[in-house]
């Protein structure tokens, strides 16, 4: 079984926020409870709080994009298309802001759901209305990749570039979703072109990630073991300890990660602490780091670490409590199909 590794940029990641022109407003009171609650993935509460936003006569438009997001956190795609579309329904006025995020869930939803060409269609329309929305070529890019048709792939990857030529994440976006369907040539050639064409106004810290994308890694090493003489942030952290992992020397990424968490706890660290302890066969230090990384309830890396806490139960030979761990992790995520398939063979153990 194999662990999760959680990357510093994930495709679709959804944010949720709650927008300017709720705040402050007493009218609001039922989403901004189920707003809270889809943060806190209570979606299933999220649902009953909005249901009676719309009864109440609160801000339909709101409350039925904050349904649509409770939908999307209980993998129900169908339902959080149909509750996106209504919110677009009760806009008034023209494109603002508002629009364009629904818009963009209404995309991630066919996304998540398969329906590829409707998430196309929509990425469509909102460069249709706003051509200079690089996130929308970028996803639309990911979106043909997934159909297997590269040239208009790479053709709204490179539009994206174009229109965020100094946005380094977008472009370790674009790469490792290239990466993950055979095309790492392709990818890495845009990070080194970015590399020879930018170098010199980017940061050691820039200079250093991007260097470990293109397996440059004793330079990422160096760049970031510079950088990291000027700031404590812990992406640099981050890097720098997965650096050394992918040089082999797992034991000196350890105590990287281990030396920052004695001084500020961070789920993503607790999470690369555990896979370098895994790589160590220290399994019972490594489920504790993921344990520990649990207790801080990030709720953008519960489920990674959540995954990874059943992988040191099943290395550790403790197969009932991998079992009931792995019956709690698919009920929030049940459409995690590498999950089902582990709990089919752990049930064989």
């Amino acid at each position: 079984m194999k662990w999760k590794q959680a990357g510093l940029v994930a495709m679709l990641l959804v944010t949720v926020s709650f927008t300017s022109a709720c705040a402050g407003n007493s009218k609001m009171e039922s989403i901004k409870t189920g707003m809270e609650a889809v943060s806190a993935m209570q979606y299933e509460e999220a649902l009953a709080s909005f249901d009676a936003a719309i009864l109440n006569g609160e801000d339909k438009e709101q409350a039925y994009r904050g349904q649509g997001l409770a939908y999307m956190g209980l993998t129900q795609y169908e339902e959080a298309r149909t509750s996106l579309l209504n919110a677009l329904s009760f806009h008034k006025g023209g494109p603002d802001e508002l629009v364009y995020d629904i818009n963009y869930y209404l995309a991630v939803a066919d996304y998540k759901n398969g329906d590829l060409e409707k998430a196309i269609a929509t990425y469509s329309s909102i460069l249709a209305l706003k051509d200079s929305e690089s996130q929308a070529y970028y996803l639309r890019g990911c979106a043909y990749l997934e159909i297997e048709n590269y040239e208009k792939a790479i053709s709204d990857y490179e539009m994206a570039m174009q229109l965020s030529p100094t946005e380094y994440s977008l472009f370790i976006d674009i790469y490792t979703h290239l990466e993950e369907h055979g095309y790492e040539e392709a990818g890495i050639g845009y990070l080194k072109k970015l590399l020879e064409e930018q170098s010199d106004k980017m940061s050691l810290y820039d200079k250093g990630r991007i260097s470990y994308y293109c397996k440059d890694y004793e330079s990422a090493r160096n760049n970031l073991e510079e950088a990291r003489l000027d700031s404590k942030d812990v992406t640099i952290i981050i890097m720098l300890g997965k650096t050394y992992e992918a040089l082999g020397d797992n034991n000196y990424a350890a105590s990287i990660y281990a030396g920052y968490l004695k001084e500020t706890e961070n789920a993503v660290i607790y999470n690369r602490l555990g896979v370098c302890r895994l790589e160590l066969e220290d399994y019972q230090s490594a489920l504790e780091a993921f344990q520990a990384g649990i207790k801080l309830n990030d709720t953008t890396m519960m489920q990674t670490l959540s995954y990874n806490e059943i992988v040191a139960y099943e290395y550790l030979q403790q197969y009932n409590q991998a079992i009931v761990s792995m019956e709690a992790y698919l009920k929030k995520y049940p459409d995690d199909e590498k999950a089902l398939r582990e709990y089919e063979f752990l049930k064989t153990r």
